[in-house]
């Protein structure tokens, strides 16, 4: 697929040049439409029409450079091995006209560790967005490859919605629980990733509804896991595997300041609290897997609120109830 240079005219340090490339080839949609029968297929016209008026190009976004990741390292202290992975693909690309290539990662790691956090802020990093596709809950594999127009209620899958409806050629696609897929003999979920996780055959993937080569290969995958026994290994070698370890008690403190930072700032009613929190109000939260500390805040917040204070007290943090949100610390 062709792509060409383009300067936006409102750059910021996220998007500092971005090139338009074609995701799809309008002839062959064209081709697809006037084949189709005059009754029937309303679904199927109605996308290759939406497609040839929306047109095939797309931004391809890259990082200013390597300098604007410095804060994820502080955000995310406990994944600095995948980020040192983006990091040396930013570097490739920075000063190129090249896009930014990102290997396939398999992040793996216990429930609450921050995995789909990491994936979310790998998203704003690149100004893509981020599109989730939850395993655990998917009950049929064309999910990711779209179902046959032949069938009733057929629709494309998440891989064509993200790029024909985007905005972007390299979006962030999460396959979130990837080893909680179900086992389906007659279709298998995880059938569509064997030509979508190698760059060749994803510069020419169909999906199943359309039946239009689309350009997959600037698309940046996370996969997270909990366990890879259960993933099969041409898939796993089709990743980075990167295991995600529990954050040292002082990168815990980290995260929790960042969150009381980032949820302050996010809110109007956090300038009614203090700028930082209090070091015992840290070690609690320290405690808790990083997927608890945000609710643990809120609910803080709400507390010290109603107490009329303007500090959040380790008090004011819902009581534990079971273990099961705790975190056991990388010494």
């Amino acid at each position: 697929m062709e792509s060409r240079s383009l300067v936006p005219q409102s750059s910021s340090f996220k998007l500092p040049v971005a090139q338009l490339r074609s995701v799809y080839r309008t002839d062959e949609v064209e081709r697809k439409l006037a084949k189709l029968p005059q009754r029937d297929y309303e679904s199927l016209r109605t996308t290759y029409e939406r497609m040839l008026e929306r047109g095939p190009e797309r931004f391809q976004v890259k990082p200013s450079g390597v300098p604007h990741m410095a804060s994820l390292y502080d955000q995310l202290p406990n994944f600095d091995k995948v980020l040192d992975d983006v990091k040396r693909h930013v570097a490739l690309s920075q000063d190129s006209r090249d896009g930014l290539e990102v290997t396939p990662m398999l992040l793996l790691g216990p429930p609450g560790i921050g995995k789909t956090h990491f994936a979310k802020k790998l998203a704003e990093l690149l100004g893509t967005g981020m599109s989730l596709v939850p395993m655990s809950s998917m009950t049929a594999g064309w999910l990711l490859s779209g179902s046959s127009s032949q069938w009733k209620g057929a629709k494309p899958g998440k891989v064509f919605e993200a790029l024909v409806d985007g905005q972007y050629a390299n979006p962030v696609i999460v396959v979130d629980e990837i080893d909680k897929a179900s086992a389906d003999a007659q279709y298998d979920p995880l059938g569509a990733l064997y030509s979508l996780l190698e760059h060749d055959t994803a510069q020419s993937f169909m999906d199943e509804f359309a039946e239009v080569a689309i350009d997959a290969s600037q698309v940046i995958w996370i996969t997270t896991a909990n366990d890879a026994r259960s993933i099969p290994e041409p898939i796993l070698n089709r990743m980075n595997v990167f295991e995600i370890e529990a954050p040292t008690l002082d990168a815990a403190r980290r995260i929790a300041l960042n969150l009381y930072t980032s949820i302050r700032a996010e809110h109007d009613w956090g300038h009614r609290f203090a700028p930082e929190p209090q070091d015992d109000l840290l070690d609690q939260l320290a405690e808790l897997a990083p997927r608890e500390m945000r609710r643990a805040l809120m609910t803080a917040f709400g507390n010290a609120r109603l107490a009329g204070r303007d500090d959040v007290a380790v008090e004011d943090l819902p009581k534990p109830g079971t273990a099961k949100g705790r975190m056991g610390f990388v010494q």
